[in-house]
């Protein structure tokens, strides 16, 4: 153990962070999957105990793992990794899952060792690496608005392209994340004004041909509708279920809470162990327990802008901003949706909220904030070594 302690390198806090949520998601999931196991066959609330424990501890040997290579490779891996991302959110998209006749294909299911995986959520980091590597290239270099087309936008808008007819919060956050990473980058203003309005208008023809043509494609733009109609007015008759049962957890909670495990509406609320883990968190432990776990996130955000205002390099800088802000961003709306301070997303509560896709991908966004703090790549250092065939080839192109 000692051994493993002394191997650890980087930003100490950072680690104290993921290891205090990971720790805190035990009980929570622990108490919510009773109803999962309810409506499980054969299968108990330990069970999901256990499962959940695998998924922290493969998460947290990715965390360990990719934390030991040197930042400067994910260049190289992000130009090799876009063409895998593509493929596999093609295959997702055309396997034509759907559930009540919209579009449900978000995972698709590893041969062999038989367990669900998710795309996007792979799509948004490496895409993410990817354009902290563009911005990183062109850095204090003359380039027009077109120049930036093809290496930079054209492969945002197939990743969201691909994303959006199955999950638009995803694709929503994604976007959001790129423009904020482009603007940090020192992208023009202007030509982000540009693909802004871009971006609307292809969403608003998108949505505008799903309702003209509803057997073109599957896809969720009925409960796109309906979520944010039900969020936006306050008079509607039919209430979004999950909100309610969420509104009714929050309030139940109080300030102290009903105590580990007391949780009453994990019976009946939808999702009780993902999505909407962050209520039956309030409703258990209270505004406290709530309070607790932002101050968690928002210490994470600190840690992760210090990391990238201490890194010596432009690429360093960016990725961490880049593969950093959007586990804080997406924590925040979680937890705005549990409050109804957003409309229902789907997103999970990283590192608390049980599942596979959600924990790996986040701790591999942690491991390359922390190998980015571990100064492994340091200006002089980096102009004194032997380059590696990926940066040779990111470079190249």
């Amino acid at each position: 153990m000692k051994t493993i302690f002394d191997n650890i390198k980087g930003d100490r806090i950072i680690w104290a962070i993921a290891a205090l949520l990971a720790i805190f998601s035990f009980l929570p999931v622990y108490s919510a999957a009773s109803n999962l196991a309810y409506i499980g066959n054969g299968s108990n609330t330990f069970s999901y105990f256990i499962k959940h424990f695998v998924h922290l501890f493969l998460g947290f040997s990715i965390i360990y793992g990719v934390h030991k290579i040197p930042y400067r490779y994910f260049k190289g891996l992000s130009l090799v990794m876009i063409p895998v991302i593509l493929i596999l959110l093609i295959v997702t998209m055309v396997q034509g899952s759907t559930i009540g006749g919209a579009n449900a294909s978000r995972w698709i299911r590893v041969p062999i060792v038989g367990f669900t995986f998710q795309p996007s959520t792979l799509a948004a980091l490496v895409l993410m690496v990817y354009v902290a590597r563009y911005l990183s290239k062109v850095k204090d270099k003359e380039h027009s608005f077109k120049d930036s087309i093809l290496p930079l936008w054209i492969p945002v808008f197939v990743v969201l392209a691909l994303i959006l007819p199955a999950n638009f919060s995803t694709a929503a956050l994604i976007f959001s994340m790129v423009i904020l990473l482009t603007f940090l980058g020192g992208y023009s203003f202007k030509y982000l004004s540009v693909i802004i309005g871009s971006g609307v208008v292809v969403l608003m023809l998108f949505v505008l041909t799903a309702k003209a043509f509803p057997d073109l494609m599957p896809n969720r733009v009925d409960t796109w509708s309906s979520r944010i109609s039900s969020f936006m007015d306050p008079d509607v008759t039919v209430k979004d279920y999950q909100i309610e049962k969420a509104k009714i957890a929050i309030a139940t909670g109080g300030v102290q809470g009903l105590g580990p495990g007391k949780s009453i509406q994990k019976n009946f609320l939808p999702q009780s162990s993902s999505d909407f883990i962050f209520a039956i968190i309030i409703e258990e432990y209270g505004l406290i327990g709530g309070l607790f776990l932002l101050f968690l996130y928002l210490w994470l955000l600190f840690r992760i802008v210090i990391v990238a205002q201490k890194s010596e390099t432009v690429f360093g800088k960016l990725l961490s901003i880049g593969v950093g802000i959007p586990i804080v961003f997406q924590a925040l709306v979680n937890m705005g949706v549990a409050v109804q301070l957003f409309p229902v997303t789907g997103q999970t509560l990283p590192l608390i909220s049980s599942g596979g896709t959600s924990i790996w991908v986040t701790c591999l966004a942690l491991g390359i904030v922390i190998s980015v703090s571990t100064k492994r790549d340091a200006k002089k250092v980096y102009e004194n070594e032997e380059q590696h065939p990926l940066e040779i080839l990111s470079e190249a192109l």
